[in-house]
């Protein structure tokens, strides 16, 4: 091959690489889903919906107030949760909303929410006020489900705020026996749910954090309160369970994973 085709079959093969990543970047960046229609019955009042917790970036992660490498309340949001609902108004009989709920835990309307999610609460900072706030929600009944955080770094952030929530108060692990695992679904047999972004390196894990581990908080009745999802990322499975390239059998497990949690904290 001359010199002169080289240089042209060069070009070409990073025009095509370029196309595809722009397109990848196109279909993963922050804010694409604004486009999302939004449903006729948007504004229902319904028994469930899926309300997502908004919070502060910790100060580790932030500069000039805006999030940075990688981390935020926002993430995989709203897509992911309403293809989650689609699942959820499918597989259960709860009267569910097709549109997300964001909540704050600076006023008092997470007490209208009985299961609220966090995700990338590796990257979270609560003030001292949410920390009691969080503390009253879940004291009254309330769940809290955290997902898409990963190795040691993230988990000594969230244990951080966690600590304060519930001083004194151990993080387990969740034994296969628990009742949130069979409340719907046997879920016996569990496998670390990837990202995209991983599985698309060929691997399962981010950072560290290469075993999934499913935790929890427990109150003094015996019920969990908080279902902790760290080395794992529920929320990318809900949000490309629509793509041929993400697996079927990680996005199946994320549904029920996530149906069980909503019927326990609903029945429990």
């Amino acid at each position: 091959m001359c010199k002169r085709a080289a240089i042209l079959l060069a070009m070409s093969m990073l025009t095509v690489l370029g196309t595809t990543y722009a397109q990848f970047q196109g279909r993963r960046g922050r804010f694409y889903e604004r486009d999302l229609p939004m449903p006729a019955d948007a504004n229902e009042k319904t028994e469930w919906a899926f309300a997502r917790l908004r919070y502060s970036t910790h100060e580790m992660f932030s500069y000039s107030g805006r999030g940075w490498g990688g981390g935020s309340w926002t993430t995989d949001g709203p897509k992911a949760e309403r293809q989650f609902v689609l699942g959820v108004r499918r597989l259960t009989r709860l009267h569910t909303r097709s549109v997300e709920q964001v909540v704050d835990l600076d006023n008092d309307e997470v007490y209208n929410w009985p299961w609220i999610y966090g995700v990338e609460v590796g990257h979270w900072q609560l003030s001292d006020t949410q920390v009691v706030k969080l503390r009253d929600y879940l004291n009254r009944g309330g769940f809290l489900m955290v997902d898409d955080f990963h190795g040691t770094r993230e988990w000594a952030i969230f244990v951080e705020s966690m600590n304060k929530v519930f001083p004194g108060r151990a993080i387990v692990e969740l034994q296969s026996s628990d009742a949130i695992f069979h409340v719907i679904y046997d879920l016996d047999q569990r496998v670390q749910v990837p990202g995209i972004s991983p599985l698309m390196r060929g691997i399962t894990y981010e950072q560290d954090g290469y075993e999934a581990r499913w935790r929890g908080i427990y109150d003094d009745k015996g019920r969990v309160v908080v279902a902790i999802c760290h080395n794992m990322d529920l929320g990318d499975a809900w949000e490309w369970a629509d793509s041929p390239d993400y697996p079927e059998q990680f996005t199946s497990l994320a549904y029920r994973i996530g149906v069980n949690y909503i019927i326990y904290a609903m029945t429990h």
